[in-house]
């Protein structure tokens, strides 16, 4: 047992290191300077249509006969399922801890340009859809790569594709919703051993019993939905996904009320601990830097391509009215819900020792507690439950697309169980390892993406000018 667990111990050394590296300042510039390279390419044109993004959005110019499965509302509210999650609530947290104040302005300017990312990846997600052996139009980086740059670079496609398998998989929320989960089942009476799962364990050691009613409960509610079909995840999707944003967001507003005062302050420090030098060259070339943008990256997901793959199913037979609706999604994910959670934390009854204690969502929940009491720990486990469940609902479809455009869409569907399966195990083991492994290839899938939208953004500026002189015009 003991060399099982020094195995253990070693290769979560070595995946570590692999992820540490794939998400290491490469990729940030990959994403970041290419979300920047394409804001300023762009010239500002899709943050200036934000509010003909918002009328599109509202139905304005939805078509039935438009080609795709679903309307622009619920292909918004299909990706925000798995950007708005446990990121937006643990992850500002961890931000915060390691980078301090400073680190939220740099997730800030990390969400601006990866508006701009939004709006060109999925403009070509619709741009460049191919239909499938059912006559369904199927969009995404792995179609507007293959579609769009020609058959050479299908290796690129294969690679987003194949990455997606592993990177879509959501072994890591179910892993989390369980430890929140716990409390509850020892309210009623569900009981375990002392010590609570907290996805570090070493081979060996004991799992507590309500961890295997989470993995039963977890499985069946993601299944429902799952074996439902695209149909049933945007239903779920278009209602939870408002109704969890608004709960989170109006108990942040009410814990900033109450704290209003100290609000300029906070906004002060975070601007002064972003621009001074210790945070610009501090490190690994602004350690402060790349913890802000990587946090940003993981929490909207822009540049990765998983969102392009939601909005690639939209109605419409007007690419960039999709990239708009898209670029919304950052706006959402990160400057809003993103924001509330860190100026939560900074302007809350927690002193810097406190803060420096706690990680994540513990974090986020002792900050809420502090000011609201146990309201305000009840509304982050509220939040984490549905914001995970969400994240778990969004991430099959994803995965279920890599699997279509690779073996086809009459086996597509193979890939359910697959991840059903994963969302038990994630419940109940330690899951620190193949979480390391489902990271990496979350990383890798944002090369292909990137790629295809740098090469193919000449291409989405065209359609662009073109679309909004003839709205334009026909205003």
């Amino acid at each position: 047992m003991e060399r099982l667990a020094e195995l253990h111990t070693k290769l979560v050394e070595i995946t570590d290191t692999i992820v540490s590296l794939a998400w290491g300042p490469p990729l940030v510039v990959l994403l970041v300077g290419g979300g920047l390279f394409l804001t300023i390419y762009s010239r500002g044109i899709p943050f200036l249509r934000i509010r003909h993004a918002v009328d599109v959005l509202r139905g304005k110019f939805d078509d039935p006969d438009d080609p795709g499965e679903i309307t622009h509302l619920q292909a918004l509210a299909t990706a925000l399922a798995s950007t708005v999650g446990v990121g937006n609530i643990g992850g500002v947290a961890i931000a915060i801890s390691q980078g301090g104040a400073g680190a939220v302005f740099w997730m800030w300017v990390a969400a601006f340009v990866g508006m701009a990312t939004k709006f060109f990846t999925c403009t070509l997600a619709c741009m460049y859809r191919k239909v499938d052996e059912s006559s369904i139009p199927q969009g995404g980086p792995m179609y507007f790569i293959e579609v769009g740059l020609g058959p050479k670079f299908k290796p690129l496609a294969i690679m987003f594709s194949v990455c997606g398998l592993v990177g879509c998989l959501a072994m890591l929320q179910a892993n989390q919703l369980t430890v929140v989960l716990e409390p509850i089942w020892s309210a009623i009476g569900v009981g375990g051993p002392e010590q609570p799962l907290d996805g570090k364990q070493v081979p060996g050691q004991q799992i507590p019993i309500a961890s295997y009613f989470s993995a039963v409960l977890i499985a069946a509610v993601v299944a429902v939905v799952v074996f439902g079909g695209l149909r049933r995840l945007v239903k779920f999707s278009e209602k939870l996904v408002p109704t969890m944003c608004g709960i989170y967001v109006l108990g942040a507003l009410a814990v900033l009320a109450m704290r209003f005062d100290r609000l300029p302050g906070v906004l002060l420090s975070i601007v002064q601990e972003a621009l001074s030098p210790e945070a610009i060259w501090g490190g690994a070339a602004g350690s402060v830097i790349i913890i802000g943008v990587k946090r940003a990256a993981f929490s909207n997901e822009a540049g990765v391509g998983t969102a392009a793959m939601a909005h690639g199913a939209a109605k419409t037979d007007e690419p960039v009215r999709e990239g708009l609706v898209a670029m919304l999604g950052p706006l959402i994910d990160t400057l809003i819900v993103c924001s509330m959670t860190a100026l939560v934390i900074l302007a809350s009854d927690l002193d810097v020792g406190q803060r420096n204690n706690l990680e994540g969502v513990a974090l986020t929940s002792a900050a809420f507690e502090s000011v609201l009491g146990a309201t305000g720990a009840w509304l982050v486990t509220i939040a984490v439950i549905l914001f995970s469940v969400t994240t778990m609902f969004g991430y099959s479809y994803y995965g279920r697309k890599c699997m279509t455009y690779l073996v086809g869409h009459h086996r597509g569907h193979l890939y359910n169980y697959i991840y059903i399966a994963s969302l038990a195990v994630g419940a109940i083991v330690s899951v620190t390892i193949v979480v390391n492994v489902i990271d990496a290839a979350y990383a890798m899938m944002a090369i292909p993406t990137m790629t295809g939208a740098l090469l193919l953004s000449p291409r989405v500026m065209k359609a662009a000018r073109d679309y909004f002189a003839r709205f334009d015009a026909g205003q």
